[in-house]
């Protein structure tokens, strides 16, 4: 903490502000997604584990995105679930910090996961021919580290200047979980370097990967539309077309919640999309990316079949 001194020892997580009875019902409701996509995730950890078939580079990256939806989730949601059900909703200042840096750094992964899942793509449809040799385990390997790593790495600069910072006044963090950015406005001091440092983060890790990743579904669609056969070029187009409705998803709202100006009205509407990133986006991104595609679901019927011999 350096020679800054912390006087408040815990938070109030705000939440929504929403009756007794409608706390209640969403409590079930989140529940259900947040156990749906921990099983659904899981599944899919399963079968790329326990499947020869499926031991190949994108179910490689599908793998890690899968670990990242369920750490991203289990991170926010069960103090979520638990705020709505109980009236006392503080969080102590540790355990708050470290869900900010868990936050940031499972996110942070995940967007450059999802560049390297683009780029697997990109060479597997425009250059078939050289895929084994470009997509070696070796650079598989090295992009996924490079992910988690850059991921925790800006995790711990964004924490490092968050404990500097002292604390000494209001305790009511208006938002969902500790997510940095309604934990900065309790401050006691000036978070221009916060915000400046969260700024630069934004760009490297939301505007450099989602150019990456248009550009490479731009070829990718300019190679589709080369194709001879109908049908394939009209099932390559449903597969790109829901993979850039996610992904427009997760990098919008979160270039809307960091890199638009702040205002006291949109404190409200930035805790309904953080839901998405928390909720739904962990049980999307498994039905988009694994469980519509053919392969996953014949590995999925053998692992029935083994089961029931």
């Amino acid at each position: 903490m350096g020679g800054n001194q912390t006087w408040v020892t815990d938070f109030i997580l705000v939440g929504l502000r929403l009756s007794i009875e409608i706390e209640m019902f969403l409590f079930w409701v989140f529940s259900l997604l947040y156990i749906f996509s921990l099983l659904v995730n899981g599944i899919i950890l399963g079968l790329i584990y326990l499947d020869p078939r499926l031991h190949t580079p994108m179910y490689f990256f599908l793998s890690h995105l899968a670990i990242l939806d369920i750490s991203y989730a289990s991170n926010n949601v069960p103090k979520m679930l638990a705020n709505l059900v109980n009236q006392k909703k503080t969080i102590s200042f540790v355990p708050c910090i470290t869900q900010t840096f868990l936050y940031l750094a499972f996110a942070a992964s995940e967007c450059l996961i999802l560049a390297a899942m683009s780029y697997d793509r990109f060479v597997a449809i425009c250059h078939p021919l050289h895929y084994t040799v470009i997509m070696s385990w070796k650079v598989c390997v090295a992009l996924a580290a490079t992910s988690w790593s850059c991921g925790f790495i800006l995790s711990v600069a964004h924490t490092i200047l968050l404990l500097r910072l002292p604390f000494c006044g209001p305790r009511e963090v208006n938002h969902l979980f500790c997510e940095i950015l309604a934990v900065l406005k309790l401050a006691c001091a000036d978070t221009l370097i916060n915000q400046l440092v969260i700024l630069a983060a934004c760009v490297f890790v939301l505007v450099g990967p989602l150019c990456s990743m248009l550009v490479s579904y731009s070829y990718i669609l300019r190679t589709i539309l080369r194709m001879q056969s109908k049908e394939g070029r009209k099932k390559a187009f449903s597969t790109c077309s829901s993979h850039l409705c996610v992904v427009g998803l997760f990098f919008g709202i979160a270039m809307l919640v960091y890199m638009v100006p702040d205002s006291d009205q949109r404190e409200e509407q930035e805790k309904i999309l953080s839901l998405f990133h928390s909720l739904f986006n962990p049980m999307l991104n498994p039905l988009i990316y694994s469980l519509r595609n053919a392969q996953v679901k014949e590995a999925f019927l053998r692992a029935l079949q083994k089961r029931s011999v």
